[in-house]
């Protein structure tokens, strides 16, 4: 359960939200057990450096968390500090990472940043730190936000063969 000690030390929780690079943790209660949390947002602004036209993401983290997990409302605040800043996707997806992982010190983080069709081009970047290890846990999709769906590619549903189909009646 949580506790009263694992609320020290947040600042940003339950205040006046504004743009903030701060990233918050707290402690990780299951440091021993290998699971993989998630955390993804479609509200993700940037702007080119070179024509400061708007970008906009979807952002999606997982991280294998070691003694420390981030509080949710930090990385939005995170998020946010980047809408004026001018910034190549493949810079910043990566500098998402170095400071998830300056902060969380995980056994395991990965990043993505898939930014809206610009200029008839879609980019999306991938960055990784460490190991995911012997996980089943499946790597993640985006999930649709706004309805709640699964978006993750679902097996292909089987296309009937020949021996599927129905036997011809014999006509002896």
């Amino acid at each position: 359960m949580t506790e009263g000690s694992d609320l020290e030390g947040l600042t940003l929780l339950g205040s006046e939200a504004q743009p903030s690079k701060q990233l918050e943790t707290f402690p990780n209660h299951h440091p021993g057990r290998r699971y993989v949390v998630r955390l993804e947002s479609d509200e993700f602004t940037c702007v080119c450096p070179a024509t400061d036209q708007p970008d906009f993401a979807t952002i999606t983290v997982e991280y294998i968390p070691s003694e420390k997990i981030l509080e949710s409302k930090s990385f939005k605040l995170y998020l946010w500090s980047y809408r004026n800043e001018g910034v190549f996707h493949e810079h910043v997806t990566n500098t998402i990472l170095d400071d998830l992982v300056e902060a969380l010190e995980p056994h395991w983080c990965w990043v993505r940043g898939a930014f809206n069709v610009r200029g008839g081009i879609g980019i999306t970047v991938e960055a990784e730190h460490g190991s995911r290890g012997e996980s089943s846990l499946p790597r993640g999709e985006p999930l649709d936000m706004r309805s709640g769906s699964d978006t993750r590619p679902q097996p292909a549903a089987k296309s009937p063969s020949v021996s599927d189909a129905p036997a011809e009646p014999n006509s002896d």
